[in-house]
């Protein structure tokens, strides 16, 4: 069984805190936040199907940087929709942001540990974070678009990012809109219902 107390639980509630607070965009947020309890996400297909994107990139001439495993951040607000996250991976349609690209052809997610969600956190409350390992690939900057004709996802890109560099005194709702990746994986013209290089892997 699952024992809060274990070493091996311990280290990992270690691991994963350090990757947090790694990932925070606001430097205030260090003495924020306080995470309970960590549990590893060990899901062998979403695994094997991250190192067969990397593969299949790096044979299709990708730098080592742009095949580099990162950390990207979803938030939940109870532990079934953050556990039925591990165990169906993240799926398209899943997102209420659109302004980086057509949210039934990709996916959102969390660049920052502290800015996971439209409205700030206000004291007491608490959620979910899913810990996801993320390979970026080719990554384009584009502009945000606020209309209904979404953004596609672009041909020989993975990954969609905000041209506006987040400033210090911009709105939450910006500030998180600004900070996701949008993730997507297209072949023969047909979009993945589940981009393979997004691999969750710690629930906190």
């Amino acid at each position: 069984g699952f024992h809060p107390e274990s070493e091996e639980s311990s280290s990992l509630l270690r691991t994963a805190v350090s990757v947090l607070q790694s990932s925070y965009l606001d430097s205030t947020s260090q003495d924020g936040f306080q995470y309970s309890q960590a549990i590893l996400v060990e899901n062998d297909v979403f695994l094997s199907e991250l190192k067969a994107f990397a593969q299949a990139k790096e044979a299709a001439g990708y730098s080592q940087e742009e095949l580099e495993e990162t950390f990207a951040f979803l938030l939940f607000d109870n532990e079934e929709e953050a556990k039925e996250v591990c165990q169906t991976g993240l799926r398209v349609n899943s997102s209420s942001v659109s302004t980086l690209g057509d949210p039934a052809k990709g996916v959102y997610i969390s660049k920052y540990a502290d800015c996971l969600h439209p409205r700030p956190w206000y004291h007491g409350k608490s959620g979910y974070i899913v810990i996801c390992k993320l390979i970026k690939g080719k990554v384009k900057v584009v502009s945000e678009n606020y209309t209904t004709s979404y953004t596609c996802p672009s041909p020989g890109y993975d990954c969609h990012v905000s041209r506006n560099n987040i400033p210090s005194k911009t709105s939450h709702c910006q500030a998180f809109e600004q900070s996701q990746y949008y993730v997507y994986e297209v072949s023969n013209g047909s979009t993945a219902e589940r981009p393979r290089q997004i691999c969750p892997y710690i629930v906190i």
